[in-house]
């Protein structure tokens, strides 16, 4: 059986990454003011350009359920099946559009990852090593399922300027972390984005703390793949991220820029680590 293994544009891997783990996906739309782009048409730094020009916040749409059956029913022409991963439900209203149009296709399958970003793209990446196992469909589902609630998905801001335009964050927390110059640690939880940690200072400083804060927290790596993903970011916060994550011994580690769709919600220096947090597949079940 030949399987396809697909993702929202949400899942934030270049080109280069889409290509070697075989993953196809479908873009969210990204509005500037009465523009619309797909993710991936232009650029992060456009749109914070366009927010800093225009003081209007982006706004993304979700994907609908139309546009779901339309690339499912292509993909299929070239597969026999597909085990989709989307964008947390918990976040985006996508996981629920993509999970009404697979009832089209008895062989489509979609995962709520729970997550964002390359959240999605580490369960993805297992997804594709299921695939090249020659598992069914079915069972490369509940597999990825299984892993689902050990994502390790978090990241620090720089400024609360676009979760609070969003509606993300009070004013009264906004104003004082800001003359504070709080740099907050958001922790996807459950599929939800929430505050967790509270640093302050310089974010390369910052970039460090949380990176060895949420290492010893989440102690159980999975060491085959790890990502940094950013929106914008100096040298010195992407090393000592990349940096932690070797000491810790993670074999492959990824950098990755944010797309248009993470981007418009996250803002500027946004930076998180991700990885799979069971100790390996075989312990997920022992967490």
């Amino acid at each position: 059986m030949k399987i396809a293994v697909t993702a929202e544009s949400t899942i934030d891997l270049p080109k280069e990454l889409l290509e070697k783990y075989k993953i196809e996906t479908i873009p969210f739309d990204v509005i500037l003011k009465d523009k619309s782009y797909k993710d991936g048409e232009i650029k992060t730094e456009e749109i914070f350009d366009f927010v800093t020009q225009n003081k209007v916040l982006p706004k993304t749409s979700a994907i609908n359920v139309e546009s779901y059956t339309e690339f499912f029913a292509k993909t299929l022409k070239n597969y026999d099946a597909i085990v989709h991963i989307s964008l947390s439900s918990q976040i985006s209203s996508a996981c629920q559009n993509a999970i009404t149009a697979s009832k089209e296709f008895p062989e489509v399958y979609v995962v709520d990852s729970l997550s964002l970003s390359t959240g999605i793209a580490l369960l993805a990446i297992y997804a594709r090593e299921l695939v090249d196992k020659n598992l069914p469909a079915r069972e490369i589902f509940d597999r990825v399922n299984a892993r689902v609630p050990y994502v390790q998905a978090s990241f620090v801001i720089e400024r609360l300027d676009y979760l609070y335009k969003g509606g993300r964050c009070s004013a009264l927390s906004y104003f004082g972390a800001n003359l504070l110059r709080i740099r907050p640690q958001i922790l996807v939880k459950e599929g939800k984005m929430g505050p967790y940690k509270k640093y302050r200072g310089n974010m390369d400083k910052v970039v460090a703390n949380y990176c060895q804060d949420t290492l010893q927290k989440f102690n159980k790596p999975d060491l085959k793949v790890g990502f940094v993903t950013y929106t914008t970011a100096t040298k010195e916060m992407v090393e000592n991220a990349k940096n932690a994550l070797r000491e810790r011994g993670f074999k492959e580690i990824y950098e990755t820029r944010a797309g248009g769709t993470i981007a418009s919600h996250c803002g500027e220096h946004t930076l998180g680590i991700l990885y799979i947090n069971d100790g390996g597949e075989q312990n997920a079940d022992n967490d």
